[in-house]
């Protein structure tokens, strides 16, 4: 996948769960009103929603998961994320998917959408936790997850210098963000 393809990775999740559906998004990231089934292409103009999930302790460290060998971008580390399902808003599908993937339950509270990015058929939600979370309390979910790790910036630099972080869209922004 080419660096900062998000496409490619929606179109590997659509293909990874065909029986969901999503609400559809016009451009300017308003629902259409229409659902569209994972997996069916999507049509000119329309997108879907996705978020993306950084955790972070209080001495700055976040919670990465590394990628099942079954999923695209095998063995890759990255932050929690998935796509927000029909009837869903942002942080309901972010407190899911991290419960989901990691067992760990969030706070919705200590959460803050930090920003939005858009690409030609999705918009993605950006969110941050403020919260502890211990190692020992991750349940990794079977065909999704391996492998979990608390890692500072300059760590998940390196591993994105190294070609082991799953490429993401202003990984920068995220991690120049100061710590809580």
């Amino acid at each position: 996948m080419a660096k900062n393809d998000h496409n490619g990775l929606v179109g590997q999740m659509q293909r990874d769960a065909p029986d969901e559906l999503w609400d559809i998004y016009d451009a300017a990231g308003s629902r259409t009103g229409r659902l569209q089934r994972r997996g069916d292409p999507l049509a000119p103009g329309d997108c879907h929603l996705c978020v993306h999930v950084w955790i972070q302790g209080a001495d700055g460290r976040y919670l990465l998961t590394r990628r099942a060998p079954e999923k695209s971008g095998a063995g890759l580390w990255e932050c929690t994320g998935g796509s927000v399902l029909a009837g869903e808003d942002s942080l309901t599908a972010a407190l899911r998917e991290v419960k989901e993937e990691t067992g760990l339950t969030l706070d919705p509270g200590r959460g803050e959408l930090l920003f939005r990015f858009s690409g030609e058929h999705y918009h993605c939600d950006v969110w941050r936790f403020r919260q502890e979370v211990r190692l020992a309390d991750v349940v990794l979910q079977p065909g999704e997850t391996c492998d979990a790790q608390l890692a500072n910036a300059a760590a998940i630099r390196a591993l994105n210098a190294a070609g082991q972080f799953l490429d993401f869209e202003d990984l920068e922004r995220v991690l120049e963000l100061p710590a809580p």
